[in-house]
């Protein structure tokens, strides 16, 4: 597991290597909550996607990206809010391996 830095702040894009693969994540927080789109070689893998604590975010193979995405609350079970990124709420990059599907 990768810890992805994030800042406090609603609108941040970051750019970071995943397990080999060069991406771009940007995080927006809206009115609805907090929401993702990630990018693997320029490439639109997922976006739009509403990022719930404990919940992977690309969920699917197919799509092409190697691992998946999760954020976690460090004090509790809340989703994530932007007020709080990269100290209570941490996005975690998660390899193949430690994906567990079902």
């Amino acid at each position: 597991m990768q810890i992805i830095p994030l800042q406090p702040v609603p609108n941040q894009a970051v750019a970071v290597t995943l397990g080999g693969q060069p991406c771009q994540i940007n995080v927006r927080q809206t009115l609805y909550g907090l929401t993702l789109d990630l990018y693997v070689r320029e490439a639109l893998i997922i976006g739009g996607a509403l990022v719930l604590d404990r919940n992977r975010v690309v969920r699917s193979a197919y799509l092409g990206f190697s691992g998946d995405l999760m954020t976690f609350d460090t004090q509790g079970t809340d989703d994530p809010v932007s007020t709080g990124l990269g100290s209570r709420f941490l996005l975690a990059y998660l390899t193949a391996s430690e994906v567990i599907d079902g």
